[in-house]
């Protein structure tokens, strides 16, 4: 589809051109023009009369399918433009949703943009049944007042079903969850914005071959893996990528994938350090919002500058520099700042800061286990090992072993007829 964007640039705050591009090559579109307009925004039509008027020229010269704004639009500003320009009009946000259909192939991803699709929608019909009643006859796709009316029924409808089908998946997600626990998994959720490289680091950690592309977007469905973290088991999940601004609507839909980030005990925030310093300072304030929002700041965070073999040494390190003035600024607790390469596979920092941050971990408390088999020993001892750090041994009628261990792993410990106390 041919496509014509519009950029309505704020005084205060620019809209990012590139990365709007980006949106619209990632949907699928060729672009024919981009329209740029700097001003605040006219209420009735996002930018001023004058520069639709432009956009109308354009629409005769190049015969584009569609007009994309990379502005957020109202359900009245929709209305108004599409009347003016007679042609299909849609937004940033239903330019994301697009690329999110396109990418989603599980049935949760699927559900989630079906819910996501419907909440941007609900607004859009209300003001058309809003409009009809008024006597403007902008219907809603060509509908009438019944037909519009209808379809606020199904939207409601439709959306309590799949919000119950979501809340299914996620508890039978809180049941692996729960079992990945018992069986001593550390969990490490990757986060950040999208195209920063999370699913090239899943491969690197995990040695595995998810597909990782240089697109907008291209994990939609939760992913997880086993990898290890100096020999203790471990799980990493890729998770939906974040942009700047995203709307309550997206989370919200989101939220059961995006839960992995809320559980984890680790998150690892990915930026691809090769970037402009403004782009990367714009991208890890986007990613702490919605961190924020998730309530997940609370959680040991790294942040790894990915990318580092496409820049200098001096370079990764005056943004480094650069990255620990702003987080001190913005008072965000950070375990550590590490340079990586996924595509590379140079992970040494990162691997340091994981194994370096384990055992600070909540899950993880000093035990002393107590065995009165001694057959039992090297088999307890091989368990903890995969699970926890063995700190002293003392050998005797009954052997006492002074280990680190994770909490859900002492129903497991128990069941092998072995006591455990804290020690004194």
């Amino acid at each position: 589809m041919k496509a014509i964007g519009v950029i309505r640039h704020s005084p205060r705050k620019a809209v990012n051109r590139e990365e709007f591009e980006e949106l619209l090559k990632s949907a699928g579109y060729e672009i024919l023009a981009i329209v740029e307009q700097v001003r605040e925004e006219h209420p009735k039509y996002n930018v001023g009369p004058g520069k639709l008027q432009e956009i109308k020229k354009l629409i005769t010269e190049l015969n584009p399918d569609r007009i994309i704004f990379a502005n957020p639009l109202t359900p009245s500003q929709s209305f108004n433009i599409t009347k003016e320009l007679k042609i299909d009009v849609i937004d940033k946000w239903q330019l994301v949703l697009e690329i999110f259909e396109q990418r989603a192939h599980s049935k949760e991803a699927k559900l989630q943009v079906e819910l996501a699709n419907l909440q941007y929608e609900l607004p859009l019909v209300k003001e058309a049944i809003r409009r009809i009643k008024l006597g403007d006859r902008a219907g809603f796709k060509g509908m009438g007042e019944y037909q519009t009316q209808q379809y606020l029924k199904h939207i409601r409808y439709r959306m309590g079903r799949i919000r119950k089908e979501l809340e299914k998946v996620k508890a039978d997600r809180e049941v692996k969850r729960k079992r990945r626990e018992e069986v001593g998994f550390i969990l490490v959720a990757l986060a950040g914005y999208t195209n920063a490289g999370k699913s090239t680091l899943l491969n690197a950690l995990a040695d595995e071959e998810i597909e990782a592309r240089m697109q907008m977007f291209t994990t939609l469905d939760t992913t997880t893996r086993r990898f290890t973290i100096n020999g203790k088991r471990a799980l990493v999940t890729d998770t939906v990528g974040f942009i700047d601004d995203l709307p309550p609507f997206i989370v919200e839909a989101f939220h059961s994938t995006l839960e992995e980030i809320i559980r984890a005990d680790i998150v690892l925030l990915v930026l691809d350090v090769s970037e402009p310093w403004g782009e990367i300072k714009r991208k890890f304030l986007a990613s702490i919002e919605v961190l924020k929002e998730l309530k997940a700041l609370d959680k040991p965070l790294i942040i790894a500058l990915n990318k580092n073999d496409l820049t200098s040494k001096e370079d990764v390190q005056d943004k480094k520099k650069a990255l620990k003035e702003l987080v001190k600024r913005k008072g965000v607790v950070v375990h550590s700042i590490v340079s990586i390469s996924a595509k590379k596979n140079d992970l040494n920092e990162l691997q340091a800061s994981l194994d370096e941050i384990m055992f600070t971990l909540p899950k993880y408390r000093l035990f002393e286990i107590l065995i009165k088999d001694k057959e039992k020993v090297p088999k307890v001892m091989a368990l903890i090992n995969s699970i926890g750090e063995i700190l002293d041994v003392k050998y005797g009628e009954t052997t006492r072993i002074f280990a680190y261990i994770q909490v859900g792993m002492i129903k497991s410990l128990t069941r092998m007829g072995v006591e455990l106390k804290h020690p004194s």
